[in-house]
């Protein structure tokens, strides 16, 4: 590893000037496990990190704002795993986020450093889209919002412009009745990225959301909506739907599986996440 300076910046307007001053120089540090180990390998060499773990206005906090439940951008995976009301109302994002790495790497790893990292394997991502969420930024030009499936642009390429950082996560809550679900596939349990990943959000109104990761350049998301999919049936109707919405990945060969594998894999978690997002929508209705 290079050696590099070192800030710690108590202030989100400190330390995106920082970032817009050093420019690709700079690299920004939350958890940080991601970053070492990027720096460690020589794939990144910054010049400066700067630390946010000091800066007031990130918090780590999970609370309800404003018809969402914000996660702060220094929230551990750890505590978004077992937070009550992400269990509850985003099961599928607490999967995700029990799933990434050991228990020490989740409570170090951040939320937003899942997806500011641009993974096309992220595990929180599918789950992130499916359920609608807004990144919150901040930047030189002040504060906005951009949907998550506008977020991801290219493998560890993203929506962030120089000298912003991610300030927050926001899961609209829903408006009606949902089951939603993951499913990931890797070569071990443990501490491995996923071959392939997917997330499922089901309304009662049988409108399905389906996100699919290590899949393409970046995750994908596809919608559909049908009674088909409310009926605990494997029927032709129903294989031939989830075929089609798979068609819009674009999995590639590489050392943790073959294209078309992944292709396969797609197919069988795509039922399986679906099945227990149907068996998750509440009995009432």
């Amino acid at each position: 590893m290079q050696s590099f300076d070192y800030a710690r910046p108590s202030s989100l307007a400190d330390a995106s000037e920082l970032l817009v001053r050093r420019g690709d120089d700079a690299a920004a540090l939350a958890g940080g496990t991601d970053l070492i180990v990027q720096m460690e390998k020589g794939a990144r060499a910054p010049a400066l990190v700067v630390d946010l773990k000091r800066v007031a206005d990130l918090g780590d906090g999970i609370e309800r704002r404003d018809g969402a439940l914000r996660i702060g951008a220094l929230a551990c995976l750890e505590d978004v795993a077992r937070d009550a009301r992400v269990r509850e109302g985003f099961p599928a994002l607490a999967e995700a986020a029990g799933v990434i790495g050991s228990v020490q790497i989740r409570n170090r790893a951040t939320l937003a450093g899942n997806i500011c990292n641009a993974s096309p394997a992220a595990d929180t991502a599918p789950p992130l889209l499916v359920y609608g969420a807004q990144v919150n930024l901040f930047g030189p030009r002040g504060r906005r919002s951009v949907p998550i499936e506008e977020f991801f642009l290219g493998p560890g390429r993203t929506a962030l412009e120089a000298g912003e950082l991610t300030e927050s996560v926001d899961l609209p809550l829903p408006n009606g009745p949902t089951g939603s679900a993951f499913c990931r596939l890797a070569r071990r349990r443990g501490m491995d990225l996923a071959s392939v990943n997917v997330a499922c959000r089901l309304s009662a109104a049988g409108e399905l959301r389906l996100a699919f990761g290590a899949a393409g350049p970046t995750p994908i998301l596809v919608q559909d909506e049908g009674e088909v999919f409310l009926k605990d049936e494997a029927t032709d109707a129903l294989g031939a739907r989830l075929e089609q919405m798979a068609e819009a990945t674009r999995p590639i060969s590489d050392v943790r599986a073959g294209e078309d594998y992944r292709r396969a894999m797609l197919r069988v978690l795509s039922r399986r996440a679906l099945n227990t997002a149907r068996r998750r929508l509440p009995e009432s209705e």
